[in-house]
């Protein structure tokens, strides 16, 4: 008997493991955008996002809500509805360079303070064309957090 329940204990471990939920980057639909504290209308809105492509990080879903995490680590609940798979990324270094072309001995041309919201155009090895308002050029992969 011992035997069964030990069995059926490893089984369920490792179905439960092969369901696992992976983390994904969206981005925020709107302007303005409700988080809340769980995942219903009736939870009451924790904080209020302001800015239409922020990237969230999806950690967990319940339904048509998901659970989110943004770059300054706040979490909560989105409705689905409020989000987005267009790509954009948030800069994570002070004075982020942004080049003409995707190597570190092209022409700088921008400089981007930390926490600088990016459309992502396209990915290339290493570099990641960005839209920062009329600019267009390359920054490193690794200085951006979100959906790249």
């Amino acid at each position: 008997m011992l035997k069964i329940i030990s069995l059926s204990i490893l089984y369920m471990i490792s179905v439960s493991n092969l369901y696992a939920f992976d983390e994904y980057f969206l981005t925020l639909r709107n302007e303005k955008v409700n988080l809340r504290q769980g995942p219903s209308f009736k939870y009451p809105v924790k904080l209020y996002y302001k800015k239409k492509f922020l990237p969230v990080l999806i950690q967990d879903k319940f339904e048509n809500f998901r659970k989110i995490r943004d770059h300054e680590n706040n979490s909560g609940w989105i409705h689905i509805s409020q989000l987005s798979k267009k790509k954009a990324a948030i800069t994570i270094d002070d004075d982020q360079l942004v080049f003409d072309k995707p190597s570190l001995y092209s022409k700088p041309f921008v400089i981007l303070k930390k926490g600088r919201l990016c459309r992502i155009k396209k990915c290339k090895n290493a570099w990641c064309k960005v839209q920062v308002e009329d600019f267009n050029g390359w920054v490193k992969k690794d200085s951006l957090w979100g959906l790249l």
